[in-house]
């Protein structure tokens, strides 16, 4: 993997102020590939400062020239779209095919997606006697994860740029290669110099940097609702916008009325897929106390399928995670079904697909988002009680509902306090709102609602 040994800074890769180094390292085989810098406070002041300097004259560009700049941007990421697949399939372990479907694949859509509405949204309307004036929101920190390294750069940086703001970039530092590529990438589409900016570091000293930063007029965070805990509270402290994607405990509510083969399978594929790296995956299985029995024993036989197609958790301390949720799960009185704490290949942060079936709703494991390819089956008594338990986490990311009528399952789904649910298996859709209710999140990704993030608003009234 080639590695730069600098930040793009001001529309060039420059020296880190300091010497230190992080290592990336391949979760397959646990060898080192790469070294980038460890960024400090003094890289993120600059980074920050050329992008002030560069605001005025991008939101000052025209929306047709903004939308060409990320339209040379998708295609620009097209280009490269294996280098891509396999630079995320070297520093987060995902199967190649799946890097490509979806590591790669997603976020040249989504780049595509604010290419359009860039050229097409309204940034002013009449109201009355007033026009009201969409503006771009300033300079933008975003501090990204590293489960969907690129797709998460981009439903960032791609709506921020449609708006009108500039961007510096903190990636998660398990996998900062993908983030310099995007940075080229950036660079090969002609976006001014200073537009976009990429420091690399860690979490507590370059994203902390980042999100304190005066220069920095709103901060966009995924991650760990514990840290989105801290950078609200910064953000707030200096009354800074902020939009946080945060943690998720998804319920897969399967009615009786529902195919029952489908829902479990579609439902188990849904946890073990990116090794259950996923904020929105579908964690918590609900099936009626009747269905029970056999809703199990399909989950058992499709989680055995994954065995060998799964990919590692992104590093020893995330396995480490997983595996003690998987044995506090039995602590507390879960039945293994399939999988377990055991490690499954001699090296690699491999995990097997796990099922852990009555479970209840009070156990740690159907509460907190354990970030892993771990299953929690719980049984339901009628309609009302799966609502109650449905609802019954800190959570409201996703959550899916099974149904013989697609009425019945839409009915359902408007009594969870969710921001997605997919009926009957509906698919991904990269236009449609992401976003969190409760303590997953503030604030929507993807779509038109994505690029309201970062906009504000100006009446002139006549």
């Amino acid at each position: 993997m080639k590695a730069h040994d600098g930040m793009y800074i001001d529309g060039e890769w420059r020296p880190a102020t300091g010497p230190d180094v992080i290592e990336v390292v391949n979760p397959v085989d646990e060898q080192v590939i790469a070294r980038v810098p460890a960024g400090t406070a003094a890289d993120v002041d600059h980074a920050v400062r050329a992008a002030r300097a560069a605001l005025p004259a991008w939101a000052a560009t025209a929306p047709a020239e903004r939308a060409a700049r990320l339209a040379a941007l998708r295609d620009a990421l097209a280009a490269r779209k294996d280098e891509i697949a396999e630079t995320v399939t070297a520093e987060l372990g995902s199967p190649l095919k799946f890097s490509q479907a979806v590591h790669a694949g997603v976020p040249i859509a989504v780049a595509g997606s604010y290419a359009e509405l860039a050229a097409t949204h309204a940034f002013e309307e009449k109201v009355g006697n007033s026009t009201v004036h969409q503006e771009p929101v300033g300079v933008v920190g975003a501090i990204t994860p590293w489960n969907y390294p690129l797709h998460q750069i981009v439903a960032k940086v791609a709506p921020a740029l449609a708006a009108g703001c500039t961007v510096v970039l903190k990636p998660a530092e398990d996998t900062p290669l993908v983030a310099q590529l995007f940075a080229e990438a950036v660079h090969a589409a002609g976006v001014p110099a200073g537009v976009f900016n990429l420091v690399t570091g860690l979490g507590p000293v370059a994203g902390q940097a980042l999100a304190e930063h005066p220069g920095v007029d709103l901060v966009s965070f995924t991650g760990s609702t514990a840290v989105g805990r801290r950078i609200g509270a910064t953000a707030g402290a200096a009354i800074k916008k902020v939009a946080l994607e945060l943690g998720g405990k998804s319920a897969n509510v399967i009615l009786p009325s529902a195919d029952l083969a489908k829902a479990v399978n579609v439902g188990v594929a849904n946890v073990m897929s990116n090794s259950g790296q996923t904020c929105s995956a579908w964690t918590r299985m609900l099936v009626h106390r009747e269905q029970y029995d056999e809703a199990v024993e399909l989950a058992a036989e499709a989680a055995a399928k994954y065995g060998e197609r799964i990919g590692p958790v992104v590093n020893a301390k995330q396995r480490e995670r997983v595996l003690g949720y998987i044995e506090k799960g039995v602590a507390e009185g879960a039945r293994l079904v399939a999988g377990g704490p055991g490690s499954p290949r001699e090296r690699g942060y491999f995990v097997s697909p796990t099922v852990l079936a009555d479970v209840t709703p009070e156990m740690t494991v159907a509460q907190e988002e354990i970030f892993g390819p771990v299953l929690s089956i719980l049984r339901y008594e009628d309609e009302e009680d799966a609502l109650r338990i449905a609802n019954g986490t800190v959570y409201g990311l996703a959550g899916a509902v099974w149904a013989g009528d697609e009425a019945e399952a839409v009915a359902f789904a408007r009594r969870m306090e969710t921001g997605q649910v997919d009926i009957n298996g509906g698919r991904f859709n990269p236009l449609a709102p992401f976003g969190g209710y409760k303590q997953s999140g503030v604030g929507r990704e993807l779509g038109a609602h994505g690029l309201a993030e970062y906009l504000q608003t100006k009446s002139l009234q006549f």
